[in-house]
């Protein structure tokens, strides 16, 4: 697990120490969450334990929490997998993120302070950073926590849950579709974003992200359409 994706996991947002049991299941949401588990491969519960350095207990809630979230599935004998997206599920996400998103948008840009913004900065600086020299891991993460920001921005706590759940079930895919593309090849709206948010221009700011969200999702549903593309 890189360091970002740690400090993800094993803190909670006041920065206090989380319970073991919490961390483990930040840790394997981390790794479907950015597709370290490809959607469809079938990993042991066991093999789960060693790799995540956990008893079979918390690894085991860990699977439960994740399965009532859509995020993994039981396949029998003891495995678990990444479900695969069909086209239909990416139709519900695409309409599900092109609303959400752009309100979460809208209330955030209503609401951040300059300090916000700087912060939103530096997130997409990282993420370009991470463009620039191929870290497709790092690509991913920097990008998560860009939207997760904005959606904490946003104080709307019931449609930001809703959003973030939301990527558990298409991080997976956007690791694969990523991998094919390669990083230099991923361009975002994050910057017209930003400079609505600047500007104070809340419907700018949703329709910045609309128009990222559209982006990223419909490589998703070609990604289904080509698989060996």
């Amino acid at each position: 697990m890189t360091k970002v994706a740690h400090n993800l996991t094993a803190q909670a947002g006041s920065g206090r120490r989380l319970p073991a049991h919490e961390v483990i299941y930040r840790q394997l949401r981390a790794l479907v969450l950015f597709g370290d588990l490809a959607p469809g491969q079938a990993v042991t519960i066991q093999g789960l334990t060693d790799r995540l350095g956990a008893g079979m207990t918390p690894v085991r809630e860990a699977i439960r929490r994740l399965t009532a979230e859509g995020a993994l599935e039981f396949q029998g004998n003891r495995r678990v997998c990444v479900p695969l997206l069909s086209a239909a599920n990416v139709s519900e996400l695409i309409l599900a993120r092109q609303w959400l998103d752009p309100h979460l948008a809208l209330r955030a840009t209503e609401r951040a302070a300059p300090a916000d913004l700087d912060h939103l900065e530096r997130l997409d600086t990282e993420l370009d950073a991470a463009i620039t020299r191929g870290d497709l891991r790092g690509y991913l993460e920097s990008n998560y926590r860009f939207h997760k920001e904005l959606y904490d921005l946003a104080e709307a706590p019931i449609l930001s849950d809703m959003a973030d759940g939301l990527w558990l079930r298409f991080g997976p895919s956007l690791r694969v579709v990523c991998g094919r593309m390669g990083t230099q090849n991923l361009p975002d709206k994050h910057k017209e974003l930003l400079a609505a948010m600047h500007a104070r221009d809340a419907e700018g700011a949703a329709r910045a992200i609309r128009e990222d969200v559209i982006q990223g999702m419909e490589q998703v549903r070609q990604s289904l359409d080509d698989p060996g593309g």
